[in-house]
């Protein structure tokens, strides 16, 4: 697995890759507040049939920490990545945070993507959920705190265009359900596939976080759906 770095956006990205040129490729996107390495297994999994990218997302991992966040920034930080790097149809995978972030940007620019996968996190619904900000942590943090209360800010009063724009995203998507202990509210998953034209559901019984709690079952189903 490499790394590399690219200026996006004018934010300096750290990426994770495995595979080779030529393959079908996949972005991995993920959660808050996290980083690239989360999907290595994920990617381990892929690279016999894909060629994989990581990516730190602004204010996380090895990636530019610049103190501004939000949904849409971290949307045209992807598409600059995939314009730096000449990306085309790519199958797009968004965990948590992630997942909303890989909407936004399937709204934003379908052309290039192939396939749509979101890991239990459709763009919220306005007053579908709150989730509580938290304070600072004392101790030494491996992210951004900015982007913590950013983020989780927008969650909470989410742009309405989100949720009503699933219906524009025009390429095949796969949305993963952690199930009854996920912290989303029930039937919100199925809201968003309802809305979205070329959709399916999958529940994994796993909670939030699918490709670490249940990693075989989730690469299963990832692998099912990607094109060859």
């Amino acid at each position: 697995m490499n790394r590399g770095e690219l200026t996006a956006n004018g934010v300096r990205l750290s990426f994770l890759e495995e595979g080779d040129a030529g393959e079908p490729v996949v972005l991995l996107l993920h959660g808050l507040p996290s980083d690239a390495t989360t999907w290595e297994h994920t990617m381990s999994g892929l690279a016999p049939t894909h060629h994989a990218y990581a990516l730190d997302q602004r204010g996380q991992g090895r990636s530019d920490w610049p103190g501004e966040y939000s949904f849409e920034l971290m949307r045209d930080d992807v598409l600059g990545f995939a314009d730096g790097l000449g990306l085309r149809e790519v199958t797009l995978v968004g965990h948590s945070a992630g997942g909303t972030v890989a909407c936004l940007v399937a709204q934003e620019r379908p052309s290039w993507l192939a396939r749509l996968v979101v890991e239990d996190s459709p763009p919220p619904r306005p007053g579908a959920f709150v989730i509580p900000v938290p304070d600072r942590p004392e101790h030494e943090l491996d992210y951004d705190w900015p982007v913590m209360p950013s983020l989780l800010r927008q969650l909470n009063e989410p742009d309405p265009a989100w949720w009503e724009r699933l219906a524009e995203i025009a390429v095949p998507t796969l949305l993963i359900s952690g199930g009854a202990t996920s912290p989303l509210p029930v039937g919100l998953a199925a809201e968003a596939v309802a809305r979205i034209p070329d959709a399916k559901l999958v529940t994994i019984e796993a909670g939030h976080q699918v490709h670490r709690v249940r990693p075989e079952e989730f690469l299963a189903e990832l692998r099912a759906f990607l094109p060859l």
